[in-house]
């Protein structure tokens, strides 16, 4: 391209400087849209994956069948026979239940109610400690001796959040009425649920709730490290449905390997993410149409400087290539702007989901992200300015000189 025809372009945007704004925000709200969904998306499926890296694969989860969360119908459980079944399986390590169950939590004549979770303490508690990524931030972490100690999650160590006042190391916290001695604090985990839930040993669990005893709500498993997982899942799935005497199909359990887990919520998330990048694309169809609009408008107003061109030479080629460059132009630099626009709206997102408890809710802006934005914006404004585009190329140096 002819390095007078970019200048000449660039001249005409900067002569209509109105016009041309209006027509680079219509495109700055698409990118900046598109831009900041997918950084979300994006950072993510990187949390994701580094969870999962921290996890290992290795990893079995067995459920039992119920309405709502866990713990919240009690006529589905893992019982610990179950649990003895699993634990033969070809293939499985080392397995062991865990209690969860809704919790009234009161402390200083506040009432809250939030999870309890009652956690193995003998060797399986390396594999929960993996499976749940966490580690202890404040104190200590539970031991078998603790019955009526608890470990409490990290958002209860800032005022104003589930109470008024912090709760600290040493403090008595009142579960189902049943005063409780707080010994440490998990480290944040991301999400407010997780970051509020009170964990106990088996056996203090047992204590406040000695009605669900050996009824657990899900298991975890660990496979031997020779052993394919989505197989060994398989085969403790059918035997337990055995040992059960359930159909296939009609089972009140059900045994997910961890990869498979990450593979439903990368499903679940991709959809999420196209729904709304669909949503932001119509904006983009818009900011096209308005680029068509002014391109048209454009010819129009330079005819006669088309007439011009061509009669000293300039070919049909030059005259559509000089046009499509303009409306490219008003893309790229609609999706710049959009682009430093979308990071300073998801920059400010994360902040805000960071103060309401939600920091794995975080963007992230790898490259190809950046410079796929740059060339899709280019791209949509080169498009919507083919057909004025082709127009100017047709018209006639005779007529074009005539025109007024």
């Amino acid at each position: 391209m002819k390095l007078d025809y970019i200048k000449y372009a660039l001249e005409n945007i900067m002569h209509k400087k109105l016009r041309s704004w209006l027509t680079v925000l219509s495109i700055l709200i698409g990118i900046m849209a598109i831009f900041a969904l997918v950084s979300f998306g994006q950072g993510l499926s990187y949390y994701v994956n580094s969870l999962s890296s921290q996890m290992g694969t290795d990893k079995l989860m067995i459920y039992a069948k119920g309405f709502g969360a866990p713990g919240m119908d009690e006529n589905f459980y893992i019982s610990d026979k179950d649990i003895d079944v699993i634990g033969k399986v070809n293939g499985v390590a080392e397995v062991t239940g865990m209690y969860a169950k809704g919790v009234e939590v009161e402390f200083n004549k506040e009432k809250k109610y939030s999870f309890g979770i009652g956690m193995p303490q003998g060797p399986e508690r390396r594999m929960v400690s993996e499976m749940a990524t966490i580690e202890v931030g404040e104190g200590r972490d539970l031991k078998k001796s603790d019955k009526l100690n608890i470990v409490l999650g990290y958002n209860y160590q800032f005022p104003n959040i589930i109470f008024k006042k912090p709760v600290n190391v040493g403090d008595t916290v009142r579960i189902n009425g049943i005063d409780t001695r707080v010994v440490g604090f998990y480290e944040a985990v991301g999400n407010p649920q997780d970051d509020s839930q009170v964990y106990f040993t088996i056996e203090g669990f047992e204590l406040v709730f000695p009605e669900i005893i050996n009824k657990f709500q899900y298991a975890l498993a660990r496979t031997q490290p020779d052993a394919d997982p989505a197989a060994v899942a398989e085969k403790a799935t059918e035997k337990l449905r055995k040992f059960k005497g359930q159909k296939a199909g009609q089972e009140d359990f059900f045994i997910q390997t961890f990869e498979q887990a990450i593979e439903t919520f990368m499903t679940i998330m991709t959809v999420i993410n196209g729904v709304l990048v669909l949503i932001a694309l119509i904006s983009l169809v818009v900011a096209a149409v308005n680029i068509m609009n002014t391109m048209y408008t454009a010819v129009l107003e330079r005819t006669s400087e088309i007439g011009v061109m061509k009669a000293v030479g300039a070919r049909n080629s030059d005259i559509m290539t000089m046009f499509i460059f303009e409306s490219g132009l008003f893309g790229l630099v609609g999706g710049a702007l959009g682009i430093f626009a979308g990071y300073l709206v998801a920059k400010t997102g994360g902040a805000i989901a960071t103060a309401y408890g939600y920091p794995i809710l975080q963007p992230i802006f790898p490259l190809w992200l950046i410079a796929g934005c740059l060339m899709f914006s280019f791209f949509v404004g080169a498009v919507a300015g083919l057909l004025p585009a082709v127009q100017a190329s047709r018209l006639q140096p005779v007529e074009a000189l005539r025109y007024e």
